[in-house]
């Protein structure tokens, strides 16, 4: 029996970072450097989060996190996999992500993607997430995927990972 993957998309598979950078250069003209921003919160590091993430489009037109289509279709050979991501909040945001993964990831079934409110709820054998929130009630193995917000914190039952080449290194 193959064991069961579980990935988070903002943040993992999917660049929300980028995407927060390029939206407030728009609206303010200010450049961001991502070296800027380890260890503090999105909240702190793009005033306007908030806004941006209720905006349509901001889910559908993300970029892709480099390598994670190559790794995800690899994996999804190797492993009974899930794309999970917590987006109740964000409900234009639910078809969006829905679009996003089947033009980025069309290998990824729909019976392969959960959208839901608090991943508290998901179990499996191994979570690769950028929260410290969503893995700490996991009850399998927790790869934490390096974002700037985690990169200062480290956490005794999470391994971190820090790109998609390490994370099929590592699975």
């Amino acid at each position: 029996m193959m064991k069961k993957l579980i990935i988070d998309m903002d943040g993992v598979m999917s660049d929300v970072y980028g995407q927060l950078a390029r939206l407030e250069k728009r609206d303010s003209g200010k450049d961001i450097n991502m070296n800027d921003l380890i260890g503090i919160t999105e909240l702190e590091a793009f005033p306007n989060c908030k806004v941006h993430v209720h905006e349509p489009g901001f889910f559908r037109t993300a970029s892709v996190m480099v390598g994670s289509q190559e790794a995800v279709k690899y994996l999804n050979n190797k492993y009974e996999l899930y794309i999970v991501s917590a987006g109740m909040e964000f409900p234009n945001g639910l078809r969006e992500k829905y679009d996003w993964l089947g033009e980025h990831f069309p290998f990824i079934t729909w019976e392969q993607i959960v959208l839901c409110g608090s991943k508290r709820v998901i179990s499996g054998d191994i979570m690769i997430d950028d929260y410290a929130k969503n893995l700490t009630y996991f009850p399998g193995e927790k790869l934490m995927f390096t974002q700037p917000h985690n990169q200062l914190t480290e956490y005794p039952d999470f391994k971190r990972v820090n790109s998609w080449e390490e994370i099929v290194n590592i699975l």
